[in-house]
């Protein structure tokens, strides 16, 4: 089977949408464990989406390095960019177990972890991640399906 780079993408792009429009939901109606994680999955797939411009993106909830690697294949105009968004998704990986699993050391679900504060930084990150996607792939061409 043979991976077709514009489905690839076109299909991040999508699963990063929706994503933030899931986070923005659950945070106005106050539900700031799915605003993280939600968020979380948002970000992720903006930089999968970049990535899968070159390559096929891990299974990782951390695309940071592999976004990284990239750099060099990438326009000098748009790599602080990249670097940007690698920052935010790195940021944000963490919060995938945390938001499935809580911190079981402590003794706390998911849903005991959360506040209106971190959501609201994970909304706004999210946000930032997706524009940051938008604007590398117009700058890189590449045409939306």
């Amino acid at each position: 089977m043979r991976l077709d780079p514009g489905s690839e993408v076109s299909y991040r792009a999508r699963m990063a949408r929706r994503y933030l429009e899931d986070a923005g939901r659950a945070y106005a109606r106050k539900d700031y464990r799915l605003t993280v994680a939600s968020s979380q999955l948002s970000a992720e797939n903006s930089a999968k989406a970049i990535i899968a411009v070159f390559r096929t993106p891990s299974w990782s909830h951390d695309p940071s390095h592999e976004l990284l690697e990239l750099l060099p294949q990438l326009p000098e105009h748009v790599r602080d960019s990249a670097k940007e968004l690698a920052k935010i998704a790195r940021s944000l990986a963490p919060e995938h177990g945390r938001t499935t699993y809580g911190e079981p050391l402590r003794g706390l679900t998911p849903w005991d972890i959360y506040r209106e504060e971190e959501a609201s930084e994970s909304l706004r990150r999210a946000k930032k991640a997706y524009e940051l996607m938008n604007t590398i792939l117009h700058e890189l061409g590449v045409k939306m399906q």
